[in-house]
């Protein structure tokens, strides 16, 4: 008992610290000094009176959601006397390996920038800052030389290295298990199983309504969605992001998404928020990175070619160019098991001094980055709140899909639950697949890499982001991957090689997401 306090106690304090430098506190602060004037104000009943104010005018509110955002990324608890490197990821042979893969990307920047001679960063020439400046809207018409670029990494690369993951303490000795033989992940992490997952996405369940089911043309809308959607506007008229989540477990109806995910992630668009982005934009105009040629090709070769999302390619070239220069991202790595990459100033290297984060955010982009961003395109117009929008998602969510740790929504658990998923309840297919050498994780690795985003119809993909955001985790990822497997599973067990059994996947845009999801948690045997 007294360990829970102190850890509460312990988590309240940073907390705290971390609102105190925020512009909220600030204006907590203002409002607090104002309210001195209230003749209701007594100077006798000082705290009580200023919370009632705060709490009548609606700050109480922001507070709230503030903290309820702070929490939702808050590190795992751990051990008060525990290293700052323990935060980011407790197990050692996981930050090695995330180690060694960073120095690999590093590595692959650095060859490309040597073979073309290319720096890291240069300042843009005048005429070359005001043309740039005049095209802002309309990049997509750009068409560099950019064959010569290749991404630094794709999601298969990355698939070598987690199937190559060990933990040196965890011997088998000669008798190894046969379910260890099965699988290509062979670390041993603690993943959910159906029970367990019963339980976490209960208002998921067969007896609940839901949007992408239950408001299909058979059901009489009436039933479900007009009560879902009225409810659904009492929440936003409360601005309560706790409620906001529980809420759209359910799934969100259309006209309410935008702002329901911004009420989520705590999202408001205040003048400063758009001074910033405007600031990045500046900063894009003044300098040019290689990486932006990274980011050009990355959006060339998948959000350019695909149905749903081509027509957005200006807002992708806007938002992931702003999110490069980005400082206030690199938040994000006191809780991520990867570190911001380093680069010297010309002259300088080796010296500590003149070491400075590459690229500013300390993200570098791969092979399909760019589609985190589109799907949000059909909900925000406006380029300074989508911005803010997707780096919210991005450090909330998406960073875990591409770096090594063992969080239950990192991909390495999100593998292991895939294929514990498969082995247990789909076990002759499984097995099946993996004779004829088309291990299943292969196939669906790439889905889970890119939240599914290009692989699903967008009003599918949109459906399964509200559950991301309303159970605050993406291992209901890891089960719609193994959910699609069970749908398919009739023609994957006539297949013969990796290659049929990819035809037979190539194409989920016709799935529909909740009844997979609730056909394989609720109505399998198990």
């Amino acid at each position: 008992m007294l360990q829970e306090e102190s850890d509460l106690s312990l988590v309240i304090a940073q907390i705290v610290q971390k609102l105190k430098g925020s512009t909220l506190y600030a204006q907590l602060e203002r409002q607090a000094w104002a309210s001195l004037q209230r003749p209701e104000i007594k100077l006798e009943s000082l705290k009580e009176d200023i919370k009632e104010f705060f709490k009548i005018s609606g700050w109480e509110k922001k507070l709230q959601n503030a903290v309820y955002s702070e929490l939702s990324v808050f590190p795992l608890p751990s051990h008060p006397a525990a290293p700052p490197e323990h935060l980011k990821e407790p197990l050692v042979y996981m930050r090695k390996a995330q180690g060694s893969w960073e120095k690999r990307i590093l590595k692959s920047l650095n060859s490309m920038c040597t073979e073309l001679s290319i720096p890291l960063a240069r300042k843009r020439p005048v005429g070359e800052q005001k043309e740039l400046l005049n095209k802002w809207n309309e990049m997509g018409t750009d068409e560099p030389d950019l064959s010569l670029f290749r991404p630094v990494y794709a999601p298969k690369d990355f698939l070598e290295v987690l199937i190559n993951l060990r933990n040196p303490n965890y011997e088998n000795g000669d008798s190894l298990s046969f379910r260890t033989h099965l699988g290509l992940i062979q670390v041993p992490l603690k993943v959910k199983d159906i029970p367990e997952l019963k339980e976490f996405f209960v208002e998921l369940g067969l007896t609940t309504g839901q949007l992408g089911i239950d408001d299909s043309t058979q059901v009489p809308p009436e039933l479900f969605e007009n009560e879902h959607v009225r409810i659904g506007q009492k929440v936003l008229a409360e601005q309560d992001s706790a409620a906001a989540q529980q809420y759209i477990r359910q799934g969100s109806p259309t006209a309410l998404r935008a702002e329901l995910w911004a009420l989520i992630l705590n999202i408001s668009s205040q003048p400063e928020d758009i001074l910033y982005y405007e600031q990045l934009k500046t900063n894009v105009i003044q300098h040019d990175l290689l990486v932006d040629s990274l980011i050009y090709k990355d959006v060339k070769l998948t959000a350019s070619n695909d149905d749903y999302y081509f027509v957005f390619e200006d807002y992708l070239y806007q938002v992931l160019l702003c999110f490069s220069r980005d400082t206030s991202v690199l938040g994000h790595f006191a809780y991520n098991s990867a570190s911001p990459p380093k680069s010297y100033i010309r002259g300088k290297l080796g010296l500590e001094e003149y070491a400075v984060f590459y690229p500013p955010n300390g993200v570098i982009p791969f092979h399909g980055f760019s589609m985190y961003v589109a799907p949000l395109c059909f909900l925000y117009h406006e380029p300074s709140k989508l911005y803010q929008i997707f780096r919210e998602m991005y450090v909330r969510f998406f960073f875990r899909l591409h770096s090594i740790s063992s969080h239950p929504s990192g991909i390495v658990s999100l593998c292991l639950l895939f294929e514990t998923l498969l082995q247990t309840y789909l076990p002759q297919l499984f097995y099946h697949l993996r004779e004829i050498g088309a291990q299943p994780l292969r196939i669906s690795f790439k889905w889970m890499v890119r939240a599914f985003s290009g692989y699903l119809a967008t009003d599918q993909l949109l459906l399964l982001w509200d559950r991301i955001l309303g159970y605050n985790s993406l291992e209901i990822l890891a089960v719609l991957a193994a959910a699609v497997f069970a749908f398919r599973a009739v023609n994957l067990m006539e297949v013969t090689s990796l290659a049929a059994a990819e035809a037979v996947l190539a194409d989920l845009s016709t799935l529909k997401v909740m009844p997979l999801l609730q056909i394989f948690l609720f109505a399998t045997v198990t």
